[in-house]
């Protein structure tokens, strides 16, 4: 696989497993906080706070641009936060950090919304599908999204599969943790 040597603002707007940060003494080296796979799951390498805080943030363009870090704005809008899962991993007077994935937003603690239950899997989660249909092998791989339905009150998840985000959203009695 290519690796793609670029400065780490830039960084940020390519798949996280395609580049590899450029110091600015121009040295070639991996940098600690940009992994090179998928599979070398960087939060299992960031400490979560304990317990972790579950939440959602029902943020859209048409409340106003005041709710979110002007250094977060783009890239929040593009995740589409609506009836995504955060974790709440840290807080200050001004600004809440939260957690998708691989991606951590400051916001204003105005919209955030906790979620007393836990979800069963959570982002960077190896799971394997539980019941595969007959003409095909069990989908397996990392837990790339996590969603609520308040309606329903349930979760519901994402895979990603060989570097390949699966389209289908599954239930969480549909996965299993797998065992390494």
């Amino acid at each position: 696989m290519q690796m793609h040597h670029v400065p780490i603002e830039k960084a940020a707007f390519l798949p996280c497993w395609q580049y590899q940060y450029t110091c600015p003494s121009r040295n070639r080296h991996p940098h600690p906080a940009v992994y090179s796979s998928p599979t070398d799951n960087i939060l299992s390498r960031v400490p979560r706070p304990k317990p972790v805080v579950y939440g959602l943030y029902s943020w859209t363009p048409e409340y106003g641009l005041r709710y979110v870090h002007p250094a977060n704005r783009r890239t929040f809008e593009w995740l589409e936060p609506l009836g995504k899962v955060f974790e709440k991993i840290d807080e200050t007077d001004d600004w809440i950090l939260l957690r998708y994935d691989e991606q951590q937003f400051k916001v204003s603690r105005e919209l955030f919304k906790e979620l007393y239950v836990r979800p069963p899997f959570s982002f960077g989660d190896l799971v394997v599908e539980t019941d595969p249909a007959d003409d095909r092998p069990a989908h397996e791989g990392l837990i790339s999204d996590v969603f609520y339905d308040e309606a329903a009150d349930t979760f519901r998840f994402q895979l990603v599969e060989k570097k390949r985000k699966i389209k289908r959203v599954f239930e969480a009695g549909e996965l299993e943790l797998q065992n390494n």
